[in-house]
C-alpha cells in the first residue's frame, strides 16, 4: 500500500519567534519513503534538524514577523496490515525490563500516575498481566471518555480526563498510558498520521493523531484507546513520555495559528484499486 501524506500549516508572528517543530517522519519509517520528505518554509529561513533525547527528528528555526508557512507532501509505503494483535504477549517483571523502558514507567507532565495508582490496581489488578491487561485498560478508557474536538484542552492531565470524562485523542492516550504505568507496564506516547484507511471517512477535518505503545512480551505493541480496534496506515512522527515531549510545534514568543491542514490518504489508481495491489497483480 502507498499513502500520500503531508500538511499545510501557517502561523502569524508579530515579531521574530524561535520555533521548534516536530513535522518529520520518525527515523524508523524513513526507509519507507518513496519520495523526498522536505519541509518547505515560506518565506525561506535558515533551519536545521537535530535528534532529541527520544530519537525524534526536530527542526529549529527563527520565524520572521508576519506569516510563515510550512508545507510537505510525500508518499510512503505501508504494509497495509492492521495493528498487530498478540494475545500471548506477557507482562515482564520490572527487574527484567530493558533499561530504556524504565523511563516509560514513571509519571510525567500529563501522566500523573500518583493520582490514579490505587484506582488502577483496584480495577486491573486481578486481570492477567500482559496483553489482556493492556486491552482491558483500553476498553475502560474508550468507554470512560467522550471524544469531541470541542473538548480539546492543552493542559488536561490524565487524572483530569478521567474525572471530566471528555477529551480528544491525546487524552485517551494519556489516560491509558498512565493506567499502564500504574500497573508496571511501560507505555509511551506516539503522535503521527492516521488517515481513514479501511474505515468510514470521518467528516471532521483531519488532524495529527495520538496513540500509545505498550512494552509487553519483550517488545513494543501499538494500542489506541480512542478507536479501540486495529487500524491501518499509521505513520509515526514522534514518541515520548507524553504530549509535552512530542509537540508538533513549540513557539518561544507570540505566534497565532493561521492555517492547519493535514492529509493521509491511500493512493489509488483511476480504477479505484490500490497502486500497490495493482503492481502485485
Amino acid at each position: 500500500m502507498k499513502i500520500r501524506a503531508g500538511y499545510d500549516i501557517a502561523f502569524n508572528c508579530v515579531q521574530e519567534v524561535p520555533m521548534l517543530l516536530m513535522l518529520s517522519v520518525h527515523p524508523s519509517r524513513q526507509r519507507d519513503l518513496l519520495t523526498d520528505h522536505v519541509i518547505q518554509v515560506s518565506p525561506s529561513v535558515q533551519a536545521r534538524d537535530f535528534r532529541d533525547a527520544f530519537g525524534n527528528v526536530c527542526t529549529r528555526l527563527v520565524a520572521p514577523p508576519g506569516l510563515i508557512e510550512f508545507r510537505n507532501e510525500f508518499v510512503i509505503v505501508d504494509s497495509g496490515l492492521p495493528d498487530e494483535i498478540n494475545l500471548q504477549a506477557g507482562q515482564w517483571s520490572v527487574g527484567d525490563l530493558p533499561d530504556e523502558a524504565l523511563t516509560y514507567l514513571l509519571g510525567s507532565r500529563y501522566c500523573d500516575t500518583q493520582k490514579l495508582s490505587d484506582r488502577a490496581w483496584a480495577m486491573f489488578g486481578e486481570i492477567a498481566g500482559g496483553w489482556q491487561r493492556v486491552q482491558a485498560i483500553c476498553d475502560y478508557v474508550h468507554n470512560q471518555i467522550e471524544f469531541g474536538y470541542h473538548h480539546a484542552r492543552s493542559d488536561r492531565t490524565a487524572s483530569e480526563a478521567h474525572e471530566e470524562r471528555v477529551g480528544v485523542c491525546r487524552d485517551f492516550a494519556h489516560l491509558a498510558i498512565t493506567l499502564c504505568r500504574c500497573m508496571n507496564i511501560p507505555a509511551r506516547y506516539c503522535t503521527g498520521y492516521l488517515g481513514d484507511i479501511g474505515v468510514p471517512r470521518d467528516s471532521a477535518p483531519m488532524d495529527f493523531s495520538a496513540w500509545f505503545e505498550g512494552f509487553i512480551g519483550g517488545r513494543w505493541y501499538t494500542f489506541d484507546a480512542r478507536h479501540n480496534h486495529p487500524r491501518i496506515g499509521r505513520i509515526v512522527i514522534a514518541r515520548g513520555r507524553d504530549a509535552a515531549d512530542v509537540a508538533i510545534s513549540t513557539t518561544f514568543g507570540s505566534a497565532s495559528l493561521a492555517r492547519f491542514t493535514v492529509v493521509a490518504d491511500e493512493l489509488v489508481d483511476q480504477a479505484g484499486k490500490s497502486r500497490t495491489l495493482q503492481t502485485a497483480a
